[in-house]
């Protein structure tokens, strides 16, 4: 979530049905929705099983009652935090906002006024009784004086429920509960509780969302289908569907069987998904009486981990080595022509992915055009649709999931995290006890992995404070065993022109006839195994690179030098650290490069264009792993 997504934004709800609207009107009671602000981006999604358990037991835990919203769909919205962070909206009103502490690897509850409201007939503990005080409230804190009786104890930082004269607040305690009266500045007042809300009687369900939803879930069933009719026409092409066992593509996967009868199922099992995931999905396509392609990418995470690092947010080798290799080499051997392929990408879902359009091509896969059906739907549009059109879901969504992608992705929250370890505890001790190790090799401390600071190669502001707050020396930037040092940056030369001259430090997995073999896909080569030196030379550049990791650059142009001196860092690591995943030689349009131990360039198909640099994983540590050198 960007830290820098401020604001509000409208959703409605039917006080009649009390459920979440999809749109401003309900077609059970044919009533005009009362309009409610939660904060952007307002992807909204109803707690399942386990997510309802946690808020209540939150509640149960600071006030002793979770009893207004028994019966009760709860809906949650994600917002800014360290980790997993979402407003509680109960009744159309957000209540409050559960947030997950690093430090003490739990959920922590913050009180809105409106929460405050619900509570006041049925709390029985967390309860601060002041005295009438004057002035502004809002945001004042409380002395020890002002306070006449406290129910309950708490600690510092837990919610309250602050009775002052007639009114009530929600607010937090700055002092534990045994030193509350004696404490100067001890309960911060946050919000008044609206008079006007009380917690509503009406029970509801998931059906009952559905019923009112019901005219919205026909309008964006009827789009979809009609979307996917539209583009697949009278095309030729055969028809697939990326099916991940997440929510998003099992509703695409809901309009593409209403669209079209004839498609296949893509799976790519990355070889860390939940079994639950693997096992749902075989289990959903047998039933359905689907065809399901699988895609493997086997033991391929832990053998490219150690030369990598662990997956960041900030940098997902693993997603081109784990899914996009393996389904790269499924498609053009199942699908030589190419493929239609459905998808449940959401531009809710990421800021990556914010401005998809319906139709997309796959710039690693020549030959698949990507459909979008479900692009502009909200996560509560999809269970909507997956209720009403009663798909069976993943198991995982129940266990208080967000997202039920690889168990150990960079993506996935601590909180998730900590449910893995509780219904799978050997494969998250696994992972843990990786992370603890590598950060150890890294320099740093087990607690640089348990916080979850290697989730980033750069740290954002959040993690950044994390770290000061527990008095981490973390630094800013991940120390991966890679490093680029310019050793003359770039520079005039005294025959006119340009140079640019570093020195780079990877890990040596191969000999130096890989390198000089990837450089082929620059220019003309001449090498000398024996003295580990290759030369390319074009026009009017030259590049020079020796087994040492030494790269130098010529070239007429500041812009030309430092592109070759690019091209030939990005050969450098392609030659050394190649993951045989075979992306590169789908990528490229001249058919030039074949997977050996790594890439053979054919230098006479080869018109040194730059599209395999930009489809390499490993070619992509110039951009986020090797400081790039300075002029």
């Amino acid at each position: 979530m960007n830290e820098r997504l401020h604001g509000k934004t409208m959703l409605h709800w039917c006080d009649f049905c009390n459920t979440l609207l999809l749109s401003s009107r309900c077609t059970e009671s044919r009533a005009e929705g009362r309009p409610f602000e939660v904060s952007l981006p307002g992807d909204v999604r109803p707690a399942l099983r386990r997510s309802q358990e946690v808020v209540e037991s939150l509640f149960r835990r600071h006030f002793g009652t979770s009893a207004f919203m028994h019966g009760k769909l709860i809906f949650l919205n994600k917002v800014a935090g360290e980790d997993r962070a979402d407003e509680i909206i109960v009744d159309g009103h957000v209540i409050g906002a559960m947030r997950f502490d690093l430090q003490r690897n739990d959920f922590f509850l913050e009180l809105r006024g409106e929460g405050a409201a619900m509570l006041r007939e049925t709390a029985n503990i967390g309860i601060v009784k002041a005295r009438k005080v004057e002035g502004h409230l809002k945001g004042k804190k409380l002395d020890g004086a002002d306070i006449i009786d406290v129910q309950g104890k708490f600690k510092a930082g837990d919610p309250l429920l602050v009775f002052v004269g007639n009114g009530v607040w929600a607010g937090v305690a700055k002092a534990n509960s045994d030193v509350v009266r004696s404490t100067e500045k001890s309960v911060l007042l946050r919000e008044s509780a609206p008079s006007n809300i009380r917690a509503s009687r009406k029970s509801s369900t998931r059906e009952e969302f559905v019923l009112a939803n019901l005219e919205h879930l026909q309008k964006i069933d009827s789009k979809g289908v009609s979307d996917i009719k539209s583009f697949i026409g009278n095309k030729k092409l055969p028809v697939t569907i990326s099916f991940s066992g997440g929510k998003d593509s099992l509703a695409a996967y809901g309009l593409l069987k209403r669209a079209h009868s004839d498609f296949k199922m893509l799976f790519v099992d990355t070889g860390i998904e939940f079994p639950e995931t693997t096992s749902y999905t075989m289990s959903f396509s047998q039933k359905r009486k689907e065809t399901l392609l699988v895609a493997r990418a086997g033991n391929a995470f832990w053998e490219q981990v150690d030369q990598f690092g662990p997956p960041a947010k900030d940098f997902r080798w693993c997603c081109k080595v784990c899914k996009l290799g393996p389904v790269t080499e499924l498609i053009e051997s199942k699908f030589p022509q190419g493929t239609i392929t459905v998808e449940g990408n959401r531009a809710l879902e990421s800021f990556a992915r914010s401005r998809i359009g319906f139709v997309e091509t796959n710039p690693f896969v020549p030959n698949q055009t990507i459909l979008n059906p479900i692009k502009d739907w909200t996560a509560s549009d999809v269970w909507a649709y997956i209720w009403w059109q009663k798909l069976e879901f993943n198991p995982l969504y129940e266990e208080d999931f967000e997202r039920v992608g690889c168990y150990l992705c960079a993506s996935c929250l601590a909180s998730e995290s900590k449910e893995t370890a509780r219904l799978h505890p050997e494969m998250q001790a696994k992972w843990d006890n990786y992370l603890k190790q590598w950060s150890l090799r890294m320099g740093s401390t087990e607690e640089y992995a348990k916080y979850g600071f290697w989730r980033w190669k750069v740290l954002p502001p959040k993690m950044q404070r994390l770290a000061e707050d527990i008095k981490l020396k973390a630094p800013q930037q991940r120390a991966d065993r890679m490093e680029l040092k310019s050793t003359k940056g770039l520079s005039l030369c005294l025959t006119g022109g340009y140079s640019m001259e570093g020195v780079l430090s990877v890990p040596r997995k191969r000999d130096f006839e890989r390198v000089a073999e990837t450089l082929k896909a620059v220019g003309k080569v001449k090498a000398s195994p024996e003295f580990e030196i290759a030369l390319v030379k074009d026009k009017d550049c030259s590049l020079k690179v020796f087994g040492g990791g030494q790269i130098v650059a010529t070239g007429p142009t500041s812009e030309r030098t430092q592109r070759y001196f690019e091209r030939g860092v990005k050969a450098y690591l392609k030659g050394m650290l190649c993951t045989r995943c075979g992306i590169c030689a789908k990528q490229c349009r001249q058919k030039a490069i074949r997977i050996m131990d790594g890439p053979v360039i054919d230098s006479e198909r080869c018109n040194h264009c730059g599209r395999c640099d930009e489809a390499c994983v490993v070619a992509h540590y110039y951009d986020k792993l090797v400081s790039k050198p300075k002029a």
